[in-house]
């Protein structure tokens, strides 16, 4: 049996064979003036992506690492925090602000929906001001995108941070960091950027460094006045994962030979023949309004039919293809199709047809084709 594997998750994300080859060059010297260089470049190829001249540090950390970076190097006990929360990774944001000793104010929005800035206005007004707002830009967990140019516009005059995970939209939408008014901006490797787990990208405002700077709590390996002193020669405070090093100059080069525009329209059109593929075989799109649609993940409800945990056990075991499930909340309920980084319009096809042969096979009143067709018309 070929036994080939189709990775749909939201991360990890396939590789692409340039990535791969780009992570088995021999190792060097994380200390030596070629690394030096190299971190150097690499730093420049990340800032156009973030669409950024503000300070950016690649750490040796998960996602969650970055995200715990903004949090204590801004956050020192007693601080007033605002998180915005509009599912599982909102929810995470704000955990890790209140263990960090943050008085944490959360205003939950339902999930499948985005932030409402009335909503936000009115907390602020009611309970405000606070030292730093957490927001999510693309919410993994339902599928969702805020709105962080609207966040942004509205604290830009205020000496309130902004913090935004952008881990699972980083590289695959239009994410425009000094325009929005991003204080400190995170992603991490696995998702758009294309590559194995394993690091961080923070990028860091002038308006965030007073705050850093004066910053009482408590720091080590995520301190970012570190990671500066040790820029200032394009060197890393601690050792850096140099084989990801490698891997992310690659992804960055693929991104940026694409042409920024056009990976942002590729994805556009993924996400757009997904929802259409989905929609079509009666299933319930748990983002429902295509205007805070993701791009770079669709979640869907099953139907009552069908159980979720069910679909994806046959679409896995019988035909190598994996979804991501649902979390928090909405784990055992939900789907989530990845469709981002190294990933055309014809891995969407594919994705779609599985699902149908797979609803098909569990006895869903499903048209054969139905789903592919839709998908097909959304991209043509």
């Amino acid at each position: 049996m070929l036994n080939k594997q189709y990775l749909y998750t939201p991360g990890p994300t396939p590789v692409p064979p340039q990535v791969a080859a780009a992570m088995s060059q021999p190792m060097i010297g994380h200390r030596s003036q070629d690394f030096a260089q190299f971190h150097g470049e690499i730093v420049g190829k990340a800032k156009q992506v973030f669409q950024t001249t503000n300070d950016l540090f690649v750490l040796t950390s998960s996602g969650t690492g970055g995200l715990e970076t903004a949090i204590a190097n801004t956050v020192s006990p007693g601080d007033r925090v605002l998180a915005l929360i509009t599912g599982n990774f909102g929810e995470r944001f704000a955990k890790i602000a209140a263990a960090y000793g943050a008085e944490v104010t959360k205003v939950e929005f339902p999930w499948g929906t985005a932030l409402d800035m009335e909503q936000v206005v009115q907390t602020w007004d009611e309970e405000g001001p606070f030292k730093v707002v957490l927001a999510t830009h693309n919410e993994t967990s339902t599928g969702v995108t805020n709105d962080i140019a609207a966040l942004g516009s509205f604290l830009a005059d205020t000496d309130t941070l902004l913090l935004v995970d952008a881990v699972s939209s980083m590289g695959a939408m239009d994410i425009r960091t000094d325009e929005w008014h991003v204080d400190l901006m995170v992603t991490g490797s696995q998702k758009a950027l294309m590559l194995p787990p394993g690091l961080a990208l923070v990028s860091v405002s002038p308006k965030a460094w007073q705050t850093i700077e004066a910053n009482s709590g408590v720091r080590f390996y995520f301190s970012l006045l570190d990671a500066r002193k040790s820029f200032a020669n394009n060197n890393t405070p601690w050792t850096p994962a140099v084989s990801l090093f490698y891997g992310l100059d690659a992804a960055l080069d693929l991104i940026l030979s694409e042409g920024l525009p056009q990976v942002f329209q590729r994805h556009a059109r993924m996400a757009a023949a997904a929802r259409a593929g989905v929609r079509a075989l009666g299933m319930q799109l748990l983002a429902a309004d295509d205007a805070i649609a993701s791009h770079t993940v669709t979640a869907f409800l099953p139907g009552p039919e069908t159980a979720a945990g069910d679909l994806s056990k046959l679409l896995k075991g019988e035909m190598g293809v994996t979804f991501a499930g649902g979390q928090g909340k909405l784990k055992g309920k939900l789907l989530r199709i990845g469709h981002m980084g190294w990933c055309s319009e014809l891995d969407v096809i594919t994705a779609i047809a599985a699902l149908e042969m797979a609803l098909h096979k569990l006895g869903a009143d499903v048209e054969l084709g139905a789903g592919v067709r839709a998908a097909q018309q959304a991209l043509l």
